[in-house]
């Protein structure tokens, strides 16, 4: 497995969504929601990444000294299903090896506000990580963030374009910032860590 061999090696931190203001509060933008916050507590502003058609932070995570990480940020700019370009050709700029990408995406087969990581697995129907395992293989870490089934005979991809119902929208904070803390449990202290503390 292609995984990283020194500290030094980045970590390439995926939030998947859906470009522009009509989609940013859909369940299927929660990736970018983690990104976006993930980009203030390292004190960074996402910015176009040169060819790569994807919004990009780069900075470091963690405590000041050998403990703490190279990060890049990114949000890819080609809509879900097209996700793998952009984040292979930021994986290839920026030389992170794939067991050092992290997607944080939604996930429908998990109760809304609840929280799994794990190394590699299929794609369980999502576009976004269908395009990323095309483009680069499986064996990347994914934080999957809960959104629950659709209710009554709503299709899937009405419910995953819709906004947070006000109810979840109670939560949502609470949610993005836990998942956020599980992307630095991830990066920090290893997926064991993170799965001990934030799976439920």
């Amino acid at each position: 497995m292609d995984v990283a061999s020194d500290a030094s090696a980045p970590w390439l931190i995926v939030g998947l969504g859906n470009p522009g203001p009509e989609y940013a509060m859909n369940r299927h933008n929660v990736g970018f929601m983690v990104a976006d916050l993930l980009a203030e507590r390292i004190g960074g502003r996402f910015k176009r990444a040169g060819k790569a058609q994807a919004q990009v932070v780069e900075g470091r995570m963690g405590p000041p000294g050998p403990a703490n990480r190279r990060v890049v940020l990114a949000k890819p700019m080609s809509y879900m299903n097209l996700s793998g370009g952009p984040v292979n050709a930021l994986r290839d700029f920026y030389k992170v090896p794939v067991g050092n990408v992290v997607a944080v995406h939604d996930e429908l087969d998990i109760d809304y506000g609840t929280l799994r990581l794990k190394l590699g697995g299929g794609d369980n129907g999502h576009n976004g990580l269908k395009s990323m395992t095309k483009a680069f293989g499986a064996d990347y870490h994914r934080v999957r963030c809960g959104i629950g089934r659709p209710p009554g005979r709503m299709q899937v991809a009405d419910f995953v374009l819709r906004d947070f119902s006000s109810a979840e929208r109670k939560e949502l904070d609470w949610f993005v910032d836990r998942a956020a803390d599980a992307v630095e449990c991830l990066v920090l202290e290893g997926l064991e860590r993170a799965q001990s503390t934030y799976n439920s």
